[in-house]
């Protein structure tokens, strides 16, 4: 494959060093499960580093070779950060690129099986290992300075980039080749804290990505652009479960060079360029077996899944007796909580360049679960894994839209390269249409509650259930990708991503009882940015809100009560109340402040909303947010990752859903699934918890505490406690959303 840009080139080298190159890495052979994905390099105990760095000796820059996709959250800036560090590299010689497919050496040390970003676990997973691997390279520089100046290694110094003993000066680069030689050290050396310079750096240090992304030099997979590549896009069913019945493509062969295969998801229409695919689209004529389609309506969705609310359903958790508690309790709340489905909505459309060769099969995508990527590719094209490689680029967003389970896009396109037998490369586009009408979306959830008060304020049982759709209960087609989700993800016919945000909830529950119910139907769904939480911390932070007037107590302290026994959680609530200035901010004449607090992803965040409701309009003035992250690589980027949270939530928040009309989608693009504008932002504080523990996530669970967080500013302003998101009063009436439920009490 070919592409316009150097930065293109460049990616490809990277499965090798090239000549005056320093090349460190590491695998690990994976044996029984995955082995067969990719070949063993070298391992060297005890710390796995499992990626590469490139050092020329042409320009002395430090190239790290990111095991993650970057979408937009900046983690190649934030590993190349850690590895800055321990090599003492400077700065402005940092570059990355973008690792592809090869699971030995770019497995996500979290997720054990599988190379993928998600999960909010980039940072964290990689914390150690890509210190190590800077140390590491620190070391074999000094070695090879020390053999060739002929002085012990004590006494070299390596700092921004410099080797230095007495008069003898060397730059990384010089010195590549003598350190490529060397074996890795078995024992690396990490930093005393009080000696980084970069890692938690007060001055921000600029983003690896900035610069290309502004110039137009960044290749992102729309980007590609092959020899004779073709322009595939699909023409699939209105309704999910359709099939294919027949199809007449005489009026789109029309168009010159355009072709019409038939494939497992509809009608592949092939164009020389974009325009004549779409046009193509545009005049076939397609009828479709609907027999197995979901053709209901929305509100009759939510009344099938009330029905599984008198069964017994999985159980969650349970401790004491969340029964007795009830019938013991002075106050008694029953809520039931609504959910619609949502769409990812990136900026970047999902494309993918599949091409095909007598060995194999090469893809560029922007993956973000490679390893699953690579399995279902191989599946699809009937190639060994080893005979397919995966090139991953830039991606425009994804909020977890190319990383579902079933690799839908990407078996998308090895079917349109495989249906005419490789005979072009392909590069298969989705329309934003095309995604939001009929792509993959958060569950649609129905949350049941039950909770009660003693007289003196104290919480006296706690009844759950929640009703979805799991993730991973019809994931795949493919037996090996199943059991990869199954080992991580489910236990017992519980999907844990299902219940997240509820299931070890830090609050001090005596008596609770959660039970989640799954449900069938042929709308795919897969994660969502913050995934359970997206909807579990809503249901808990305004039980708890309410739960808390209910007590007449301040919501702050009731939270605090229930906070004890974790200092962090009791400490970031704190920050949050005292930076907003809590119950001191004006209120009254619709304006109103409200408190919400969540953990996930091993991070704690407080956040405070103010609000002003005037008639049908909220408009959420400002946000005041606390984290606690562990050690903030880049504090930075963790600020403009709580300030892109909220700018996504709020959408949400406020006014997107997916709603369904005898099975049709009624949404298809950002006129009626209308991002944040800039008109929407509020004024956004970001305060970070200085922390000396490891880090945690940062990229999802900012998200989680936006709508609680304004739907108890609402209740504040109004008195009217909402149960349904979007909150907006303006959008879809409540009626039609909830059935006989009510929106707002």
């Amino acid at each position: 494959m070919n592409a316009p840009t150097p930065s293109r080139r460049a990616f490809l080298r990277n499965a090798a060093a090239g000549a005056g190159v320093f090349t460190l890495g590491a695998t690990v052979p994976f044996g029984r499960a995955w082995a067969q994905l990719d070949s063993p390099v070298i391992s060297f105990p005890p710390y796995d580093p499992n990626v590469f760095l490139q050092i020329s000796a042409l320009d002395n820059t430090v190239t790290l070779i990111c095991k993650h996709l970057e979408m937009g959250q900046g983690i190649a800036t934030g590993l190349a950060t850690l590895v800055a560090e321990e090599l003492d590299a400077c700065w402005d010689q940092m570059r990355f690129t973008l690792a592809p497919a090869h699971l030995s050496r770019y497995r996500n040390l979290e997720y054990v099986a599988v190379q993928a970003t998600g999960g909010s676990t980039s940072t964290s997973e990689a914390w150690l290992q890509m210190r190590q691997i800077g140390a590491a390279a620190r070391a074999m520089f000094v070695t090879a300075a020390a053999l060739a100046w002929k002085v012990p290694e004590a006494e070299i110094a390596v700092k921004d980039g410099l080797v230095t003993h007495g008069a003898h000066e060397a730059t990384l680069g010089s010195l590549a080749g003598a350190a490529m030689a060397l074996p890795p050290p078995l024992v690396v050396k990490l930093k005393d804290a009080k000696n980084w310079r970069l890692i938690g750096a007060h001055k921000p240090l600029p983003r690896l990505d900035s610069e290309m992304k502004t110039n137009g030099t960044a290749t992102f997979a729309f980007d590609v652009r092959c020899r004779d590549m073709l322009t595939v896009m699909v023409c699939r069913p209105d309704v999910f479960g359709a099939k294919v019945a027949s199809f007449d493509a005489s009026e789109a062969t029309k168009i010159p060079n355009v072709k019409c295969v038939e494939l497992p998801s509809g009608v592949a229409v092939y164009a020389p360029n974009t325009w004549a695919a779409i046009e193509g689209r545009k005049r076939l004529k397609v009828k479709w077996d609907c027999s197995n389609a979901e053709r209901r309506s929305t509100i009759e969705m939510f009344k099938e899944y009330r029905t599984h609310l008198g069964q017994k359903g999985v159980p969650v958790e349970r401790r004491g007796n969340a029964s007795a508690a009830l019938d013991r309790a002075a106050t008694k709340l029953e809520r039931e909580f609504q959910f619609p489905f949502l769409a990812h909505a990136p900026m970047e459309p999902l494309n993918c360049t599949v091409e095909l060769s007598a060995n194999g099969a090469e893809i560029c995508a922007g993956s973000q679960v490679q390893t699953i990527d690579h399995l279902a590719a191989a599946f699809v094209l009937g190639l060994r894994p080893d005979q397919v490689k995966i090139n991953t680029l830039l991606a425009g967003g994804s909020f977890g839209r190319r990383g579902n389970p079933s690799s839908d896009w990407i078996v998308e396109a090895c079917h349109a390269a495989k249906a005419i037998n490789g005979s072009a490369p392909v590069h298969l586009v989705w329309t934003r249409e095309d995604d939001i009408k009929g792509g993959f979306y958060r569950p649609m959830v129905l949350h049941h509650v039950r909770a009660g008060l003693t007289a003196d304020g104290q919480l006296s049982g706690w009844q759950h259930q929640l009703v979805s759709k799991s993730i991973f209960a019809e994931a795949t087609s493919i037996k090996a990708i199943d059991k990869i989700f199954d080992r991580l993800f489910v236990e017992g016919g519980l999907d844990s991503s299902s219940v997240e945000g509820v299931k070890g909830t830090p609050y001090a529950i005596t008596d609770f009882d959660v039970r989640q119910h799954n449900v069938t139907t042929a709308v795919p769904v897969t994660w969502w940015r913050s995934v359970g939480n997206s909807h579990t911390a809503f249901v808990m932070e305004t039980m708890i809100d309410e739960l808390a007037v209910s007590a007449h107590k301040d919501p702050v302290e009731f939270r605090l009560e229930l906070l004890a026994a974790d200092p962090r959680a009791c400490a970031v609530v704190r920050l949050a109340r005292d930076k907003s200035n809590w119950k001191t901010a004006p209120t009254g004449d619709g304006r109103g402040q409200g408190i919400a607090f969540h953990y996930s992803f091993g991070t704690r965040v407080a956040m405070v909303a103010e609000v002003i409701v005037n008639g049908d309009t909220i408009k959420v003035d400002r946000i005041v947010a606390a984290v606690d992250v562990g050690i903030a690589v880049n504090p930075d980027l963790v600020k403009s990752q709580v300030e892109g949270a909220i700018g996504f939530a709020l959408s949400m928040a406020l006014r997107n859903q997916i709603t369904f009309d005898r099975g049709v989608v009624q949404q298809s693009n950002f006129d009626d699934y209308e991002p944040t504008r800039m008109r929407d932002m509020p004024k956004v504080e970001v305060h970070i918890v200085r922390s000396d523990k490891d880090p945690t996530g940062i990229g999802e669970p900012a998200v989680p505490v936006v709508a609680p967080s304004i739907g108890n500013a609402i209740f504040a302003a109004t008195r009217k406690r909402h149960y349904a998101l979007p909150l907006g009063y303006g959008s879809i009436p409540p009626d039609y959303l909830t059935g006989d439920s009510p929106q707002a009490q």
